[in-house]
């Protein structure tokens, strides 16, 4: 039995002259949940349709639960669920017939699996007989993730599962993530959400096809090599520029309500940049030092490209 549940060596793709995938390495260990973090268009659903088997890759080599991508593919297609980004399912069909279609080509039931879907069948029951066409959106979601777990898979594949879902829904997803964990599960997920982020048990922060760093939320996020700084005015389009100018300026974005900044030098106090800004004009300004998230060290290696 294979150690690792996915693993990804140097995985390329190209579509005519756009480079999606440059060099590719990860390992999802058993068990746990894996999330690969990225912007539209940085790569991800390419990485999954080729994990997947439903694309083969221009270069490198990847498995699933041991078996290779493009020469057991029928194996690994036995194996896994996948909830593509979007709704994929019959909307014609009624929930209860969806399931019902999904279960039998995997030559299963419901009631063979039930213990592992019950938590989501639970929510569903009630719009058995509703196309799914007109269930809302975390109601396809759920039949969605129903589907692929029918046939108890030993890999999930979750392809930006909560885009476009209200915040309730995206919680009551999560916590079903979790639970699938506890029941072995190993889970692949892509999300453009850093607060999903610090719910995983490791990342990959990924951006125009190109893996930036991989490790623990904590460990992403400490990473951050210099103090960060959040200032806040009534006017911050006007900060930007002159933040940018500043000498040893490093990083430099909108975040929310203020700017998150940072310096090349660990030497600077928020006094010397509030100080800064007032002799360019802007006295009316709030600066604190602050603790870097997911999203700043995603933001800064972006940026920058490197660790320095």
């Amino acid at each position: 039995m294979a150690q690792q549940a996915v693993t990804a060596q140097g995985i390329e793709k190209h579509y005519g002259k756009t480079h999606a995938l440059r060099g590719i390495d990860i390992e999802v260990e058993r068990g746990e949940i894996f999330g690969l973090i990225g912007a539209d268009g940085s790569g991800k659903t390419s990485l999954f349709r080729i994990l997947t088997t439903l694309l083969l890759p221009d270069g490198g080599n990847a498995t699933v639960d041991g078996f290779d991508v493009v020469t057991d593919f029928w194996r690994i297609r036995k194996l896994i669920g996948y909830m593509p980004g979007r709704f994929s399912l019959y909307q014609d069909l009624t929930v209860q017939e969806n399931l019902n279609f999904f279960a039998t080509v995997f030559n299963t039931s419901i009631q063979e699996n039930y213990e592992l879907i019950k938590d989501i069948w639970i929510q569903l029951e009630p719009f058995c007989t509703r196309r799914a066409g007109a269930l809302s959106g975390g109601m396809k979601q759920k039949l969605a993730l129903c589907c692929a777990l029918i046939h108890r898979p030993s890999v999930l594949f979750l392809d930006e599962p909560t885009t476009g879902v209200d915040p309730v829904s995206r919680k009551e997803f999560w916590n079903m993530l979790g639970r699938l964990k506890q029941e072995g599960i190993s889970i692949l997920v892509s999300t453009p959400y850093m607060d999903e982020a610090a719910m995983c048990n490791r990342l990959a922060l990924i951006s125009d096809g190109s893996i930036l760093e991989t490790g623990t939320p904590y460990q992403i996020s400490s990473g951050f090599p210099h103090d960060l700084f959040s200032i806040k005015a009534e006017k911050l389009n006007s900060l930007i520029p002159i933040l940018q100018s500043h000498p040893s300026e490093r990083t430099c974005f909108s975040f929310g309500s203020s700017i998150h900044f940072s310096t090349t030098s660990g030497a600077v106090h928020c006094e010397e940049i509030a100080t800064w800004l007032g002799n360019h004009g802007q006295t009316d300004v709030f600066v604190e030092r602050i603790n870097p998230s997911i999203e700043d060290r995603f933001l800064a290696l972006s940026a920058t490209g490197d660790n320095q």
